[in-house]
């Protein structure tokens, strides 16, 4: 198997989620972020979605680690990772707690499918689960790597750049809290071979 991350390079960012002025707090009666003992806390009502962004860097070409761990979550309820987010436009990598994984992306609030939902024996089957979730992500590809291990490449090059952001969905009638901690981002400097043309 070809290596699936390559041209990983220093750390660019390391989060270790301290500093409350970097990500979106948010605190009301059906969703909540907040940060506590090095992690990023988000839980959610019944039927409710949460996401918390880190606006003040932005990220083109890199590799993205950081780890989840679940609190409240079942069948199918989400919570992932948003990359390359401008605004109200991102590409988002789902994991549900049935042991699917979707990828989509959110441009102006439309949303397009890039991966129908996909089985991995790598996604925590509730909780006290906890994944390691990675994006290798160079120009048009993205390739998702759960416990260090590669699942899958989606190309889509709408969106060149921007901040991260994760995010917890509840789908049922029962709440979810999901933990984030041990961010960290990568440089990557790799140049895609290119096809020479057939004869």
């Amino acid at each position: 198997m070809p290596e699936m991350s390559p041209g990983i390079g220093e750390v660019i960012l390391r989060d270790p989620f301290t500093n409350k002025k970097a990500w979106d707090m948010v605190a009301s009666e059906q969703a909540s972020v907040l940060l506590r003992n090095k992690q990023l806390i988000l839980a959610v009502e019944p039927g409710t979605s949460v996401a918390s962004l880190r606006r003040d860097m932005s990220f083109g070409n890199f590799y993205v680690e950081l780890t989840a761990r679940i609190g409240l979550c079942r069948a199918d309820d989400t919570y992932g990772l948003l990359i390359r987010s401008m605004g109200n436009s991102f590409y988002r990598f789902n994991l549900t707690c049935n042991g699917l994984i979707t990828v989509e992306r959110i441009k102006s609030g439309e949303r397009l499918t890039l991966l129908e939902p996909t089985a991995s024996g790598d996604v925590p089957l509730g909780p006290p689960g906890e994944v390691q979730i990675g994006i290798w992500a160079v120009g048009g590809e993205m390739r998702l790597f759960l416990n260090g291990r590669y699942q899958f490449s989606v190309f889509e090059k709408t969106f060149p750049s921007g901040a991260f952001g994760v995010f917890v969905h509840s789908k049922g009638d029962t709440p979810v809290t999901i933990t984030f901690s041990d961010l960290s981002v990568y440089e990557v400097e790799y140049i895609a071979p290119t096809r020479t043309p057939g004869p």
